[in-house]
């Protein structure tokens, strides 16, 4: 017997895939999209291949995701909430941190943490897709920027307001603070990352060490400064 080209799919009495089987074809569908879109870029990336690749056909494709552009925006989507998600996780935990560490050295603790996430190969990739197709597709930039940066700037901004009412730090503007702290932590090596040059860690660590130090200074809290008795006043390594 002849080998199936396309992969299996449980089906209800009705003919149509199950609701299970509906959520594991979409998930697989917007795996090898991710892969394709950052093996290949966007332009060279066709829906034949994502379906092929996926096991689907190319009008289930369709009718999911209307177009190519909607099927990207689909991954980009799902790639800035992965993101995302850990780096919300790691400012509660680190805000926590500061009743036994200084604020300086939580929030190098977290900057690291952040360097992780974007010093693999995908941020940068999805990040020259996403400029190399901003005139075309505008609304991708957008679409970057409002869920990806500012959603970055708003839990930076929670955080910092929550140190400024413990009395931690002293800042005017937390929204801005929150800016800063991220293009002097992980700006300079997106940036990198962008531009596909490689990333030496030891210099970045260099960096950030000496970006928090001016930043500590400008917030009320150089030299790492604890906001409770008994905290470690210098960053640890």
């Amino acid at each position: 017997m002849a080998r199936a080209t396309r992969q299996s799919v449980a089906k209800s009495r009705g003919g149509r895939p199950t609701k299970s089987a509906a959520i594991q074809r979409d998930l697989r569908l917007i795996e090898v999209a991710t892969r394709l879109f950052l093996e290949r870029g966007f332009e060279a990336t066709s829906i034949d291949a994502v379906a092929e690749t996926a096991r689907v056909s190319k009008p289930t494709v369709y009718a999911r995701y209307r177009d190519k552009r909607g099927l990207f925006e689909a991954v980009l989507r799902r790639e800035i909430a992965r993101w995302l998600s850990p780096l919300a996780t790691a400012a509660e935990m680190q805000c926590s941190d500061v009743s036994s560490i200084s604020v300086e050295q939580a929030l190098l603790n977290l900057a690291r943490q952040m360097l992780d996430l974007i010093s693999g190969p995908e941020p940068g990739a999805l990040s020259r897709i996403v400029a190399a197709q901003a005139t075309n597709f505008p609304e991708l930039a957008r679409l970057a920027e409002e869920e990806g940066y500012l959603k970055a700037v708003s839990t930076m901004t929670r955080l910092f307001d929550r140190l400024v009412a413990e009395g931690a730090v002293q800042i005017e503007d937390t929204t801005i603070a929150a800016e800063v702290y991220l293009n002097i932590t992980v700006g300079h090596t997106f940036r990198q990352a962008t531009n596909g040059i490689p990333i030496d860690r030891k210099a970045e660590e260099k960096r950030l060490r000496a970006s928090l130090r001016l930043l500590m200074t400008g917030i009320g809290g150089s030299g790492g400064r604890p906001h409770r008795s008994g905290a470690r006043t210098r960053p640890t390594r």
